[in-house]
């Protein structure tokens, strides 16, 4: 089953579009010209709303062009666009490099995916089972 992405756009706004038949994101374009000074970070207008369909959320990601060659990243990587807002999807972009980085209104600035949403039962137990690495974090199993 194909989810439908149903989107509002200002007049001006692209839509979102995939850029190859295997692409898995569809390109979110700047709704404006965006100035980002080294280490600036700025939520930049995409001038859609859209509706997620229940079940699945959408995922804004950073493009990797632009990381590469500008320096640019998104501060929440994966943002989550839940499928019961209807607000304008932004995108938050720092600069991280040491130079000041101009895009145009139009340009690809992020990937979203739509991916399915699996809901948890949260449940409050007393004791969790116990497990090879345990209470290991941050790197805990790459060091044995």
């Amino acid at each position: 089953m194909t989810p439908e992405l149903r989107i509002t756009a200002e007049p001006g706004a692209e839509l979102p579009s995939y850029a190859t038949e295997g692409a898995a994101g569809l390109d979110l374009r700047a709704f404006e010209d965006v100035h980002l000074n080294p280490l600036e970070r700025k939520l930049i207008r995409t001038g859609l709303k859209m509706a997620i369909p229940e079940g699945f959320e959408g995922q804004v990601r950073p493009r990797s062009g632009l990381a590469l060659r500008l320096g640019l990243s998104m501060v929440n990587t994966p943002g989550t666009i839940d499928s019961d807002f209807r607000g304008e999807v932004g995108v938050i972009l720092i600069n991280l490099s040491d130079s000041v980085v101009q895009l145009s209104k139009g340009e690809r600035i992020a990937q979203l995916v739509i991916c399915p949403v699996a809901k948890a039962r949260v449940v409050q137990v007393d004791d969790l089972d116990s497990t090879e690495r345990g209470g290991g974090g941050f790197g805990s199993t790459g060091t044995k």
